[in-house]
């Protein structure tokens, strides 16, 4: 028999073991679900993506029916002739409408009675073609302190002709200015932002309409905060 069948086997080290133990890393923790509460929480999860899916088909026909509109320049349309003939009626004169084609878009129009200012007043406000703004008004009761104040006190800088008559021209030298005629009746200013030569167009398609109205008679009373308005946006 040789000695290596005589020797017992040694038995193992309990520190040894114990050592491994402690340095075996901690075997990560899985979470069971029983298969009941998986299928209930996948229903849930089904349930939710078909009830979005329902509002979305359910919303989809409104918004195809009304499509937002396009395009920076959109802005609603203001009818100015109809509101002047509404207004001529209370206003004791036939309200300019200038027609500038599709060059000037008119942002709103409106009568006045003048219950803060006491001057019942014609109104029409433009955007013309290098966005900038003008605002038009027109009276039968004009006085010197009301065409200060609708002219921002701006001093009086000389003439411009347009469609056939001299306007008064008001200028600050900077973006401001006004221009003012006494016309057939009506005091007509022209107030804004624009170019002078933006200024010159409108002036002449507001005297071309002008002529084509009958003089300016004795106002007719209006009650007090009388409005006749349409707005399209807000005057700058």
């Amino acid at each position: 028999m040789s000695e290596t069948q005589d020797k017992p086997a040694a038995s193992p080290d309990p520190a040894a073991a114990e050592a491994d133990q402690t340095s075996a890393p901690d075997a990560p923790y899985k979470p069971v679900i029983a298969a009941k509460a998986a299928k209930r929480a996948n229903a849930s999860v089904i349930g939710m993506i078909i009830a979005l899916v329902v509002c979305v088909l359910a919303f989809l026909p409104v918004v195809l029916m009304n499509p937002a509109p396009k395009g920076e320049g959109f802005r609603p349309a203001v009818d100015v002739a109809a509101i002047a003939r509404n207004a001529a009626d209370v206003a004791g004169f036939t309200p300019v409408t200038p027609d500038t084609g599709d060059t000037f878009k008119p942002n709103y129009a409106r009568w006045e009675s003048g219950t803060g200012t006491g001057v019942p007043t014609w109104e029409v406000g433009f955007l013309t073609p290098k966005e900038a703004f003008i605002g038009l008004t027109q009276t039968s009761q004009a006085n010197p302190t009301w065409v200060l104040q609708q002219t921002g006190n701006l001093p009086v800088t000389g003439t411009r002709n347009a469609g056939g008559q001299d306007w008064e021209l008001r200028d600050s030298g900077k973006e401001k200015r006004s221009m003012v005629l006494e016309y057939r009746g009506t005091t007509l200013i022209l107030s804004g932002t624009a170019s002078i030569d933006e200024f010159a167009t409108l002036a002449a398609a507001v005297v071309k309409s002008a002529d084509q109205a009958p003089s300016a008679t004795a106002p007719a009373s209006t009650g007090p905060g009388a409005t006749v308005s349409q707005t399209g946006t807000p005057a700058p």
